[in-house]
C-alpha cells in the first residue's frame, strides 16, 4: 500500500491503556486522520496489518505483552517498513538508543497534549510527501526506460539488474515502492503500483488488488477471497476475480 494523497491518512494505533487509546482516536478524527483499528496486545499488530496496511503506526513501547513497541516496529520493518511514531511514558536513554535503531519518524512523550500529537502526525507526513515526490522523480529519469515486455531492470547500488517476467511470483505495493518477490529473491522498484501497472504489457501480469499483482502462471489456488502463490495467501479483490478468472482461460 502506498500513501495516497486523495484521502485521509490512515493512523493504526497501538496502545494498552484503553482510555488512552480512545482518546488518541478522537483526537486523530477530530484532526481529519482516519483510525484503521485500535490494537492493545503486541502479537495481534501483525496480523491486523497483513489485512488492512495503515500509512502510520501510532506505536506504544510499553505494552504489557510478550514483545515491548520497539521489538513489535521491529518486526513491522521487516515485512513493511511502515513509519512508526513511537508513544513513551519512558523516555531514558536506554529506550531511546533501542528505539533509534527502528528510525521512528517522531516521539511523543506521555503525557501529552494535543498539540504535541499533531505536530508528530504532521512533521511525519511531511516527510512522507518529500519522500513520495522524490521517488516520482526518480521513477521518471531511471525507472521508465528499463521496464520491457519480457524483463523489468531493477536498480541495485550502482547497477541495472535484469528481473525475468518468468521468474517473477507477484508485485506488492509498499508505499513508494513496488517490491518484486521472486522465486530466490526479491527486489525493490521505485514507483507505484498504479505506475508499473500502467508501464506492463506483459500478460502474464495482472492486479487483482490495490496492492498487489500477480503472474498467472504461478497461481497455485484460487479461493473465494484470495489466491495462493508459493504458500502466499493474497487478496484479490471482488471486482477483479471475474477478470482474473478470464485471463487465466486464456493462458
Amino acid at each position: 500500500m502506498y500513501l495516497s494523497m486523495e484521502k485521509p491518512i490512515q493512523i493504526l494505533i497501538v496502545e494498552d491503556e484503553m482510555i488512552i487509546a480512545a482518546n488518541i482516536s478522537l483526537q486523530l478524527t477530530h484532526l481529519g486522520y482516519n483510525v484503521t483499528g485500535i490494537i492493545t496486545k503486541a502479537e495481534e499488530v501483525l496480523p491486523f496489518i497483513r489485512l488492512q496496511l495503515p500509512d502510520v503506526i501510532l506505536l506504544d513501547i510499553n505494552l504489557k505483552s510478550t514483545l515491548d513497541g520497539i521489538e513489535v516496529a521491529h518486526l513491522i520493518q521487516n515485512e513493511y517498513k511502515l513509519p512508526s511514531i513511537f508513544l513513551t511514558a519512558n523516555s531514558d536513554a536506554a529506550h531511546f538508543d533501542r528505539a533509534k535503531a527502528v528510525n521512528p519518524y517522531a516521539f511523543i512523550s506521555k503525557p501529552f497534549k494535543k498539540l504535541d500529537l499533531q505536530r508528530a502526525i504532521e512533521l511525519t507526513v511531511l516527510r512522507l510527501k518529500e519522500e513520495m515526490a522524490l521517488a516520482k522523480n526518480i521513477t521518471l529519469e531511471t525507472e521508465t526506460p528499463f521496464i520491457l515486455s519480457d524483463c523489468i531492470f531493477v536498480r541495485s547500488h550502482d547497477k541495472m539488474v535484469k528481473v525475468c517476467i518468468n521468474d517473477i511470483l507477484y508485485i506488492e505495493a509498499e508505499r513508494n515502492y513496488c517490491k518484486i518477490h521472486c522465486k530466490e529473491k526479491e527486489h525493490l522498484l521505485v514507483g507505484t503500483l498504479k505506475d508499473l501497472e500502467e508501464k506492463l504489457t506483459n500478460n502474464s501480469l495482472l492486479r487483482i488488488h490495490r496492492s498487489f499483482i500477480v503472474n498467472l502462471s504461478h497461481i497455485d489456488e484460487i479461493a473465494a477471497s484470495h489466491v495462493v502463490i508459493a504458500k502466499k495467501a493474497i487478496p484479490i479483490s471482488a471486482d477483479l476475480k471475474k477478470q482474473l478468472l478470464q485471463h487465466i482461460q486464456k493462458i
